[in-house]
């Protein structure tokens, strides 16, 4: 068995490698590298545009609507490299989840108007799912939209959309028909943020970003034509969008990259003299969430192998999820270790163009990384909270 990659993907990984370090604008990637949240809306436009022009914009799209045509594993590296070389990894909403459902399911008209400007980084999405009453159970949300003529008319609210204030188009889970069990009464519309009647209210998280947003629909007029497929089928376009990308959920690239940050912490920190890494008490912390997080990668690994597989991998991925959200919290708990009491210093990202600067009793490392461990403690709960996910696998894998 070899447990390697080819010449040629090796080959293609130094071309990724060349190409990051070559072209990722300086300024995005500390922006990027330290956590603001949201990011400002030029530094997405400006990164995506250059990826865009490289024929990067979406690796994962078909070839006929821009894609690149790489196999699993050279989508796999290129995302490595991605965050090996902190370039930001933005716009998921855009390029991952709305632009496979409305190429899967949309008009010929919306993948005209829409997956264009996506690609070239024109138009910024963000997503309307969940509900103050329904988010881990989106079945149970209320927002409704009734038809109108040639329009679609939304009343109700949503939560914790990210992104929301700088976001140009929202694609909304809403229900078209109350007579019917919930799953076949939501449809999936697209909504132009600044249509009269949306009210967008930021949501101040715990380390002071201000991505997350309450979102307030009132009388929101919608061509019909936003309606992507047919009416009734949004519940299965948002399990398609949640399937499309099996191995996301593990945050696989964030994870390492994480630890090897913690373990560069760690190379510089001091204990009475001594290097923290080369202390046996913090080694023996590095080699522990080291090895689990090699029996992740190894994981994603065998998912991205069976590509083309029409196997069930539901269990498969919610076991990817949980093991995933956890290793965000115990690599970013293991920086807070690196650093001790330097773990102390806030910084404020509230202000995405801020020059981000520390002086020098405050290490360049120390950027964002507070931040980062405290947005880790909400990692087993959005995208799927932990315990929902072990159902599912309670469910699926052994019939319980």
């Amino acid at each position: 068995m070899h447990l390697g990659y080819s010449e040629e993907d090796e080959s293609f990984r130094r071309e990724v490698r060349m190409f990051f370090s070559e072209h990722a604008p300086a300024d995005i990637s500390r922006r990027w590298r330290v956590g603001v949240h949201p990011p400002a809306r030029d530094d997405i436009r400006r990164w995506q545009r250059i990826l865009y022009e490289r024929g990067w914009g979406a690796p994962h799209w078909p070839v006929e609507h821009g894609g690149t045509g790489w196999s699993a594993i050279r989508k796999h590296i290129f995302m490595e490299e991605l965050y090996n070389a902190d370039a930001m990894d933005y716009g998921w909403q855009s390029t991952q989840m709305v632009a496979p459902v409305i190429i899967a399911f949309g008009s010929d008209w919306q993948r005209e108007r829409f997956l264009g400007p996506i690609l070239r980084g024109d138009e910024f999405w963000c997503q309307g799912f969940s509900e103050p009453n329904a988010g881990s159970d989106l079945a149970g949300l209320k927002t409704t939209a009734v038809l109108d003529g040639d329009e679609y008319v939304i009343n109700g609210q949503k939560i914790w959309t990210s992104d929301a204030t700088i976001a140009d188009w929202g694609f909304f889970l809403v229900k078209t028909d109350t007579s019917v069990k919930p799953q076949r009464g939501i449809s999936f519309l697209l909504v132009k943020m600044d249509t009269p009647g949306i009210t967008v209210r930021p949501i101040v998280s715990i380390e002071g970003g201000k991505g997350l947003n309450e979102v307030f629909l009132e009388n929101v007029r919608v061509p019909k034509s936003h309606l992507v497929g047919e009416a009734g089928m949004g519940w299965t376009y948002a399990k398609y969008l949640l399937e499309k990308e099996r191995t996301a959920s593990a945050f696989l690239y964030f994870n390492k990259r994480e630890l090897q940050r913690a373990k560069d912490i760690a190379g510089q920190e001091r204990e009475d003299g001594v290097r923290l890494i080369d202390t046996p008490g913090f080694a023996r912390k590095v080699a522990q969430v080291e090895a689990d997080l090699m029996a992740l990668e190894w994981s994603v690994l065998r998912i991205l192998a069976e590509e083309k597989s029409e196997r069930n991998l539901d269990a498969v991925v919610s076991a990817l999820k949980i093991s995933g959200s956890e290793m965000q919290q115990r690599v970013t708990q293991l920086q807070m270790d690196a650093l001790g009491p330097r773990a102390m210093r806030f910084d404020d990202h509230g202000e995405p163009q801020g020059d981000l600067a520390v002086d020098e009793n405050w290490p360049d490392y120390m950027g964002g990384r507070t931040s980062g461990y405290l947005i880790a403690r909400a990692s087993t709960i959005y995208g799927g909270a932990r315990e929902v996910q072990k159902n599912i696998i309670a469910k699926l894998a052994f019939g319980l």
